[in-house]
């Protein structure tokens, strides 16, 4: 007979341990997974493309309808406007102050000194990133339906502001409408819930391919500038945003830490701000106590337009590649890559690559060679590991200082406890 208590405890045991427990053992499982079976691990990589489909199913439905519920639950559009600005301003101070520390980082480290590259390649041409006009003109969608079917996030974005404002100067006649809507957007959390319950195994199949598939051949020549990534990465979460915390918040940043385990490895291993957004949302709401109107509206902005870890890659990036080829850049040229970096955070937010993109146009901009992308772009997977991450962090950081100021953060919620705390006590 088989032993169903050893079976039953098993299984006690598993559902017992937190979400990021359970990723956390999928991530390192599927590391090892994918240094024993080398380029065989591409065979566990399907389990890992099921868990991302379904998170992207979420995306579209779950902005939309949370945008529109987050903007007819203020009621007030002088608020929706008051909390827009609070959160771009922030979102552009945070992504100026990434790139500052990934400048400052390269400058310390010299991650490319002493490869003494050569310009051989003239054929890479830069990505063009869209200019300011090009990216306003786009953002109002012609076709709302072909927007929400293309997954046009901008757009999607603005269409859902307008229809929520129309909503809300509607009146009685609408509420109908919002009901709907806050019962869809009901419902998307509760799927969101339930695809959640995937994450380790897909977590388990992505992180098994990544490993087979780069090993350390591609790491060991490139690990000093993976190795600065990553401590930026490190020093902005746990400095910078645990400081705007502590200052402009005067909350106890360890449970903000402690709240986004779940999120942060979910973007870890999809390197994609939007499709963390369903955690990113959960997270927001139950684990620090954002409200639904703050974070509805917020952190779906964010998603878009925020891109610290991206900005902070950036710096270490451009100055590795100036490094490499041994050119010498001036100050103007980081103040330089400070602004465009910061400005093309933004412009670039809805483009597929967006981090090789931008990376581009900083290149170009500062008139380091664009063959420089092709040594990045193989140890790209790795770092955008690193700065999706940092970029979901700085989202929750955000929407929880503007819940904060407008007194829509339940504090109860953010200092409740943990179960080793209640275990303690």
């Amino acid at each position: 007979m088989p032993n169903t208590k050893t079976n039953d405890s098993r299984a006690g045991f598993w559902s017992g341990l937190a979400l990021w427990k359970k990723i956390l053992v999928g991530m390192v499982l599927g590391v090892a997974a994918g240094a024993i079976m080398g380029p065989d691990a591409e065979m566990l990589k399907p389990i890992g493309t099921l868990f991302i489909n379904a998170i992207k199913m979420l995306i579209v439905p779950l902005v939309f309808c949370s945008l529109v519920v987050g903007v007819t639950s203020m009621q007030d559009t002088r608020k929706m406007g008051r909390i827009g600005l609070k959160s771009v301003v922030l979102y552009l101070c945070t992504t100026a102050a990434a790139i500052t520390i990934g400048l400052g980082l390269a400058t310390i480290f010299t991650p490319g000194e002493g490869l003494n590259m050569a310009i051989t390649d003239t054929t890479v041409v830069a990505k063009e990133a869209p200019t300011l006009v090009q990216t306003l003109l786009n953002m109002i969608p012609k076709n709302p339906v072909s927007a929400l079917a293309a997954g046009n996030i901008l757009q999607i974005i603005v269409f859902a502001l307008g229809l929520g404002i129309a909503l809300t100067l509607s009146g009685e006649k609408a509420e109908p409408a919002i009901k709907l809507f806050e019962s869809l957007a009901e419902a998307m959390y509760k799927l969101t819930e339930m695809v959640m319950k995937l994450a380790p195994y897909g977590v388990f199949g992505l992180m098994a391919w990544v490993s087979g598939k780069y090993g350390m051949d591609i790491l060991l020549p490139l690990i000093k500038v993976i190795t600065v990534v990553y401590i930026g990465c490190l020093i902005h979460v746990l400095v910078f945003y645990t400081g705007m915390i502590s200052i402009l918040g005067r909350l106890n940043p360890i449970p903000y830490l402690r709240g986004l385990l779940n999120p942060a490895a979910v973007a870890f291993t999809t390197t994609s701000s939007s499709g963390t957004l369903p955690a990113t949302i959960k997270a927001a709401q139950e684990e620090m106590g954002v409200s639904k109107s703050i974070s509805s509206f917020v952190l779906p902005l964010g998603a878009t337009i925020n891109m610290d870890g991206t900005a902070l890659y950036q710096g270490v990036c451009a100055l590795f590649i100036a490094q490499a080829f041994g050119i010498d850049l001036a100050f103007s040229d980081y103040v330089l890559i400070v602004m465009t970096s910061t400005l093309a955070s933004i412009g670039t937010a809805g483009v597929p690559g967006a981090g090789l993109i931008m990376l581009s146009l900083v290149l170009t901009t500062v008139g380091l060679p664009i063959e420089g992308l092709a040594i990045v772009a193989g140890i790209d997977r790795i770092l955008d590991m690193a700065r999706t991450s940092v970029n979901v962090c700085g989202d929750l950081m955000v929407s929880m200082l503007v819940g904060k100021s407008e007194n829509e953060l339940d504090e109860s919620i953010y200092n409740k406890p943990t179960e080793a705390d209640t275990a303690r006590i």
